[in-house]
């Protein structure tokens, strides 16, 4: 059942597609048909084609089929003229809902959720990658296994039926439970593992930076050109999933660690926000974040939006931000943007000028503060050389003052070298 589960979609077969948005009034439709280019894209990563498109205009949803019993008879005579596969649905549906379009429609109905699904199947990599992403298929699928019809479960390849028929019902949700007990021991074992590398690079002390922002929006390139760690860079929604960590060295000598992470989308599943928790705690562990932003996007203010509702969703909502500009060589697609580092990760531009901000930023958040070491201390001295910046160094009768600027860590370890209790004099940088 995994295996089909996890089966890519057969290129040989691309399926149709039909989209479908609901907007609340004539004035929405506009922004309701920006959100349909954006699930456009998603099913073009997917591997199908969209062949058309329809909106809705109601002031609720239809509780029983989404967008009323008149539209769905309209859209099955339009599945039929264009030929469609499979119908999509810009919102997510109830696992009734869907049940009843399928019913009325002759076809799979399947929503934004499962395409979004569907993309991480295809480009996970990693083993914690694929299990995170099973994990949420399964939760996702489990409400939908009662009352499917077999001869829509069992179409093999389809954006969202992957896996086998439901001729055995309560053995296939036996199953999907058990595979889930499964993947929840085998993701708390790899986060055992997670945790200990973190750990250990929090003894280290290097400042932990990380890459979020919309997909799509350039982190992959940003992340090579800053690092050169040759990661894979393609022009399509969620190319790369699996968290990357690498070394860099700022301009004023200090050696941080730089992480890309999954980017973020509108609607995000909670499915998927919940099976990458581990992953994404490193963001909210991390000391900096570089928001990256797409300037030659006509969304990118919306795109920001999204990232900050998601940021603070999964408790990174106040970890210090840096805004970064990126594909600023394709122009800037609005006037006003917010004010950020303006670079290019495809060219190289403004890459020198970010480095420096990023020391900077790094620096800023740091605290400043004054120890005296005594005079027959010089092994404490070089180790206050190695773990701080040492702003200023003035002999006394006695003792050395160093005024040093570092972060909690450093500065507590430093104290407890010198048999200090409490902090010192500290002011703010």
């Amino acid at each position: 059942m995994v295996d089909e589960l996890m089966t890519l979609i057969e290129r040989s077969f691309q399926e149709r597609i039909l989209l479908v948005g609901v907007a609340s009034s004539g004035r929405e439709r506009q922004v309701v048909n920006d959100q349909l280019d954006e699930l456009a894209s998603l099913v073009d990563t997917a591997g199908a084609l969209v062949v058309h498109r329809e909106i809705q205009v109601r002031d609720r949803p239809d509780p029983a089929t989404y967008i009323g019993k008149g539209k769905v008879d309209e859209l099955a005579a339009l599945s039929e003229s264009f030929d469609v596969d499979t119908v999509v649905f810009d919102d997510e549906l109830t696992p009734g809902q869907q049940r009843n379009l399928e019913k009325v429609l002759g076809r799979t109905a399947i929503d934004r959720t499962a395409v979004i699904l569907d993309v991480f199947a295809q480009n996970a990599r990693s083993q914690e990658g694929k299990a995170q992403v099973e994990l949420a298929l399964l939760r996702y699928r489990l409400p939908r296994l009662v009352g499917r019809r077999t001869n829509l479960s069992q179409q093999v390849g389809r954006i969202g039926t992957r896996g086998p028929g439901e001729t055995k019902l309560e053995e296939d949700r036996r199953r999907i439970q058990e595979r889930i007990g499964q993947l929840r021991r085998e993701l708390a074992a790899l986060e055992q593992q997670r945790r200990l590398q973190r750990k250990s690079r929090l003894l280290g002390r290097n400042a932990q930076v990380a890459l979020v922002g919309y997909t799509n929006v350039g982190k992959s390139s940003l992340l090579n050109a800053l690092t050169g760690a040759g990661v894979l860079v393609e022009n399509r929604l969620f190319a790369t999933l699996d968290p990357r960590t690498r070394r860099l060295k700022l301009p004023g000598g200090e050696t941080i660690l730089i992480a890309d992470t999954v980017g973020f989308i509108r609607k995000l599943p909670h499915q998927l926000i919940e099976a990458f928790r581990s992953t994404l705690d490193a963001v909210a562990e991390a000391d900096l974040l570089l928001h990256v932003v797409d300037a030659s996007n006509p969304h990118a203010l919306d795109q920001m939006r999204e990232v900050r509702a998601t940021l603070a969703e999964i408790g990174a909502g106040q970890v210090p931000e840096l805004v970064v500009l990126n594909k600023v060589d394709l122009g800037d697609a609005i006037e006003d943007l917010p004010a950020g580092v303006r670079v290019s990760g495809a060219t190289g531009e403004g890459i020198e000028r970010l480095l420096v901000a990023i020391g900077d930023r790094l620096r800023a958040l740091n605290q400043v503060e004054v120890l005296r070491v005594p005079f027959d201390r010089g092994d404490l001295l070089a180790e206050i050389h190695r773990e701080a910046e040492v702003l200023t160094q003035e002999p006394h009768d006695g003792f050395v003052e160093v005024r040093i600027r570092a972060d909690e860590a450093a500065r507590a370890l430093l104290r407890r070298h010198l048999g200090i209790h409490e902090p010192g004099e500290v002011e703010d940088a």
